[in-house]
Parts: C-alpha cells; sequence; structure tokens
C-alpha cells in the first residue's frame, strides 16, 4: 500500500505531518506533552498560527498546491485559512474498513451515502469496491475538490452523484423519494453551515439526522458508521447515539488516530462507531 503521510512527532500543543513532500507544523491542543524529537521540526517548510494564518519556516514557502498519496488513494491538496490541506488522515484506517466491508458483501448494486463528505476519501474507497456512492457536503469548493479527487484515482466515471445541499433538507427529499441505501456514513461537525446558511450543531442535531439515516436505510442494510472530530465526545457516546436509533445489529467502536513511524506517539483525533445489520437477525 503507498502512503505518502506520516506523523513525524507532537507535543506542545503541535504537530508536526509529512504528506508527500511538504512537512507542516500546525496546532493540535490534545499534544500538551514534550516533543520527542525536536530537532525535526526545522523541516517543515511551513506552520500554521490561528492568529498569524501560514507561515514559512526558514527560506522555504507555503506551498500553493501539491497532491499526496494516502492508503493508495491520491489527494489534491492545498492550505486553507482555517489551517487544514483538503484531508484529514486519522480517517485513513477506515477507509480501509469501508473498502474491505463493501467488497466482502459479495452483492451487486450496494448503494452507499456519504454525509458530510469533505474532499471524498471515504467516497472513493467506497467507489474502488464497486458501490454507487451519493456524496453530500455543504460546501461547493469541496465537492469540486471531491471531484478532482475522483478523477486523480481514476474514478471520474464511477457512479457518484454529487450533490451540493444541507444535509438535513436533502434528507427530508431522499425520504419523501422512498429511495433507499445499504449503507451510510457521516462526519457531522460540531458546528456548521449549509449552503443557505443553515446552522448544523452536533449537539442539538445528530439525533434527528441519525433518525433520516434510520428511514433511508434498505430492507437489508450492511453498516452505518459515524464519525466526530469534537473535543471531549467519546466513542461510546458515539455507540450510544447509535443504538438509541437502530435496533437489531452490533456496533463496534474505536478512535481515529495521527500515527508515524512505531516510535512516533499516536494522536487521538476523533472517534467512531459503527452500526453493523446482524447476520442473524438478517433472515
Amino acid at each position: 500500500m503507498r502512503n505518502e503521510y506520516e506523523l513525524m512527532d507532537s507535543g506542545e500543543g503541535r504537530k508536526l505531518e509529512r504528506f508527500g513532500d511538504v512537512i507542516l507544523s500546525r496546532p493540535c491542543e490534545q499534544a500538551d506533552w514534550s516533543r520527542q524529537t525536536p530537532v525535526a521540526w526545522s523541516t517543515a517548510c511551513a506552520s500554521f498560527d490561528r492568529d498569524a494564518g501560514w507561515q514559512p519556516v526558514g527560506d522555504s514557502t507555503v506551498p500553493e498546491s501539491w497532491t499526496a498519496t494516502i492508503n493508495d488513494l491520491v489527494f489534491q491538496l492545498s492550505p486553507t485559512p482555517a489551517g487544514h490541506v483538503g484531508v484529514f488522515p486519522e480517517t485513513r484506517g477506515l477507509w480501509n474498513l469501508i473498502h474491505e466491508s463493501l467488497k466482502s458483501t459479495q452483492r451487486d448494486n450496494v448503494s452507499v451515502l456519504n454525509l458530510f463528505a469533505y474532499s471524498g476519501g471515504a467516497t472513493l474507497a467506497a467507489a474502488r469496491a464497486g458501490s454507487t456512492v451519493c456524496h453530500l457536503d455543504a460546501s461547493r469548493s469541496m465537492v469540486t475538490r471531491a471531484r478532482e479527487n475522483a478523477s486523480l484515482n481514476g474514478l471520474s466515471e464511477a457512479p457518484i452523484r454529487w450533490i451540493v445541499e444541507d444535509v438535513g433538507k436533502f434528507l427530508d427529499r431522499e425520504i419523501r423519494r422512498g429511495r433507499r441505501y445499504d449503507a451510510i456514513m457521516l462526519d457531522p461537525p460540531s458546528f456548521g453551515r449549509g449552503i443557505k446558511g443553515e446552522q448544523y450543531k452536533l449537539e442539538r442535531d445528530l439525533q434527528a439526522t441519525l433518525e433520516q439515516c434510520r428511514a433511508l436505510l434498505s430492507e437489508t442494510p450492511l453498516f452505518v458508521l459515524l464519525t466526530a472530530h469534537t473535543q471531549g465526545m467519546t466513542s461510546g457516546e458515539l455507540e450510544n447515539r447509535l443504538s438509541d436509533v437502530l435496533d437489531s445489529g452490533e456496533i463496534d467502536r474505536g478512535t481515529m488516530d495521527l500515527t508515524g513511524a512505531p516510535e512516533v506517539r499516536r494522536v487521538e483525533s476523533g472517534m467512531w462507531a459503527r452500526w453493523s445489520h446482524s447476520v442473524r437477525n438478517s433472515t
């Protein structure tokens, strides 16, 4: 598996990461420990600070755009005003889980819904498994970026439906249309805005979103994968949210970690929980 991402070090409220040939220093609130390899930080070409924004390090320049392959998926990357680059590498382990789960079903015409889908890592993993995918995000620029990523991965002709829409309005419309999905993935933000300024608040709106997702599941669903980057939220909370809404299934859960070489500390950067339809209840 080709992988051009690694966490090089972390500590003192920051993380040092390599994306292809580009090494970046960015804030990481949870990294409240000492740095393991202080000398490595001089290799960064750019650093992000919430007040100063992106700044070059030494004689380097802040890169405008580049590509990196992460777990065999190619991504177009670029610095954003919020300090992001166009991919959340802590989710890469889940891309493998998504691909393997869908590939192993041995079912034809598996339909997948990806909500709050960002730059499309989970979408591409599902499409590579042969599934039909609906990719939804409220940011037109991120949906455009996801389509570019699909093209970079030879999936421009894959059966992917690209939607720019507020998630609640879209789900209501899909329910009225009677559409059904075999697998649903969602990564709701702590706070976000829809295409027309609609507000989404995780604590307030997640329950309703999950109930809408339940209404869209097919008669023989595969899974619902819920992820969250909200500080302080636990995988147990995500599990409880799923179990409140979905019956007759099994739930596994875990953390989403930034990782590098074996000697580099992992940095916990989010949580996930996956509801799977129990085989014993599917007949």
